[in-house]
């Protein structure tokens, strides 16, 4: 029932809810380094405020280097797309279709559609939207202070994190204290692994990704590393497509075997330190969400409850894969799982798994 009305209130206040899930989330996220801070002396609001200017910092630091050098190599990559579509159609084409019989032109034509008709639905539908805005001064404002909240609902969910986190607690009936404290701290683990330790990831391999294509010479690379990262969401998504459009890249701009293997080499290296040292030291085991359930997530969020849907998702997921894992623990120690897995004659004798350990720990005794 509270489930249901929650849902149901997400999709009502789906605008108005954004910059207080946002917050929240960047709270979530801020908080652990808030208790650094406070283990080295500074009050509560001290603390906070330094996470605050270092958060600030970053900020400020994307905004005026990393965010106008993607949007100018983003510029460049749009420019040369049609060039590059050209040079598959002009040299690759005729070597797929000599060595594999692969007939790559009539696939092109298609693309070339494809992606002409979207550019122009995309510019017409930008330009509507702009004009809608600066028609309706309502809009803007509304967008505007919905960007000014987050931060101000970030400080305050900061600072006042633990006495939150105890009033919530104080609500939970008091026989189910423990087992409520610990389904929480469960979920805590899980999503404390993925939302700061994925981010991380992320943060790492796009680094990784950007700064050895932009040293192999790539025009491109920052951009490339930047969607590589993001993609890296879902484990070798990253990889697969950061991969794919450096290599095409590289095969347009630069043309050599060595251009080749030193994309090659990059994603490799990436993986390596992946798998060898980021996995293991930011996420460990705690997740174990599928990828597919990653995807899947994703897309049912975004499309049942928009941007907002997208931020919800994983959380959502995270918490409700604990909660299924808690059910199946629960099944399997059960007298239920007992009956049902037992094997056929015994006359249904079969004890409970618990049943089964108190009788050998009390037939062990002296």
């Amino acid at each position: 029932m509270l489930a249901g009305v929650a849902v149901l209130l997400v999709y009502l206040l789906n605008a108005v809810l954004m910059p207080f899930i946002a917050g929240l989330m960047l709270a979530y996220v801020a908080n652990p380094l808030t208790h650094r801070f406070e283990r080295l002396g500074m009050s509560r609001p001290f603390a906070v405020t330094s996470v605050f200017l270092v958060m600030l910092i970053v900020l400020a630091l994307s905004l005026l280097v990393l965010v106008p050098a993607a949007v100018q190599q983003a510029k460049q990559l749009g420019h040369a797309v049609p060039a590059m579509v050209g040079w598959m159609e002009d040299a690759l084409a005729p070597r797929l279709k000599e060595w594999f019989g692969y007939d790559l032109r009539a696939d092109l034509a298609g693309i070339k559609q494809i992606f002409a008709d979207n550019w122009r639905d995309a510019g017409g539908y930008l330009a509507s939207a702009l004009g809608q805005l600066g028609r309706s001064g309502m809009a803007l404002v509304s967008w505007v202070t919905y960007a000014a909240l987050v931060p101000v609902v970030t400080f305050y969910l900061l600072l006042d994190w633990q006495r939150l986190i105890d009033n919530a607690s104080g609500l939970v009936p008091r026989p189910w204290v423990n087992e409520v404290t610990r389904l929480g701290r469960r979920c805590n683990a899980v999503l404390a692994a993925f939302l700061r330790g994925q981010l991380l990831v992320m943060l790492c391999l796009g680094a990784i990704y950007a700064l050895g294509l932009s040293l192999l010479g790539l025009n491109v690379g920052l951009l490339i590393g930047f969607i590589a990262g993001l993609a890296s969401i879902v484990p070798f998504l990253g990889f697969i497509v950061g991969l794919s459009i450096a290599l095409i890249v590289a095969l347009f701009q630069i043309g050599t075997l060595w251009s080749i293997a030193g994309v090659v080499a990059v994603f490799a290296l990436g993986q390596v330190v992946e798998s060898v040292v980021l996995q293991p030291k930011l996420l460990g085991d705690k997740i174990g969400l599928h990828p597919v359930a990653v995807i899947f997530s994703v897309l049912a969020g975004g499309e049942l409850f928009g941007f907002l849907g997208v931020l919800l998702a994983l959380p959502a997921a995270a918490v409700v894969m604990v909660l299924l894992r808690e059910g199946l623990e629960r099944y399997k120690n059960s007298p239920l799982y007992d009956i049902c897995t037992r094997p056929a004659g015994d006359g249904g004798q079969r004890l409970s798994k618990a049943t089964r350990d108190a009788e050998r720990d009390e037939g062990e005794r002296p």
